[in-house]
């Protein structure tokens, strides 16, 4: 069964997920930025209200994937507080100034709380994505790797991702393909690539607007798509 993850930053749109048929919600801040930590009130607030899996972003700014000691600091203290708000996962990445994943951070990082992790969309700054996803595989705390195949849309990289799947295989790591996905292009997306999970955040806001809330039809859309495919 393919998942679906449906991007949240409010309670109203985990609970449109919910009850589209997600199987469960990305929660971040501000999405046209890319997503940030959200706040951890409405992490508690979200937790509380729906019973699908509620994955929080941890990532402190969006000026680059490089962090700074503190950024790092900042960023196991997010950890801890949505772990204590119920978090179900986090989501973040974390890379060296030269644009591979740096490790000592990712190491820390890992030792903070003991949830699952998906490794999100820095992953697509990475050039060698191959080479990046056997490091990844070494941890087995990390679950999934959310990426475009290191183009602006998944739909423009459907052979790299194809790849990128296909030497996961056996593993519990998944790929999980997100970024510039549409209802309309999902089936036939699945279908090349045979992604086990796929993130879906504009795909099914109305209007296809960041500033609109998720819609329930549209989920549900989604859902009944990936279920036949």
């Amino acid at each position: 069964m393919i998942l679906l993850e449906v991007i949240a930053t409010s309670l109203e749109d985990a609970l449109h997920a919910e009850a589209g048929g997600a199987d469960r919600i990305e929660l971040v801040a501000d999405l046209h930025e890319g997503g940030l930590t959200p706040d951890m009130a409405l992490v508690r607030e979200i937790t509380a209200a729906v019973s699908i899996p509620v994955h929080v972003m941890i990532r402190p700014h969006s000026r680059s994937f490089h962090m700074q000691d503190n950024d790092i600091q900042t960023m196991l203290y997010a950890s801890e507080a949505a772990y204590q708000a119920g978090a179900a996962a986090l989501v973040w990445g974390v890379l060296t100034e030269e644009g591979t994943i740096e490790r000592n951070a990712l190491e820390s990082l890992l030792t903070a709380v003991p949830l699952p992790v998906t490794f999100h969309r820095a992953f697509d700054e990475i050039k060698n994505q191959e080479e990046a996803l056997s490091v990844l595989l070494d941890y087995g705390q990390i679950r999934s790797v959310l990426t475009s195949g290191g183009a602006v849309s998944a739909l423009q990289a459907t052979e790299r991702l194809r790849k990128l799947v296909s030497l996961t295989a056996g593993h519990k790591l998944n790929i999980m393909a997100g970024g510039g996905l549409t209802l309309e292009s999902l089936k036939e997306f699945v279908g090349e690539t045979h992604v086990p999970i796929v993130h879906l955040g504009t795909g099914v806001r109305m209007n296809q607007r960041v500033n609109e809330p998720v819609d329930i039809d549209k989920v549900k859309k989604a859902k009944q798509l990936l279920t036949v495919s």
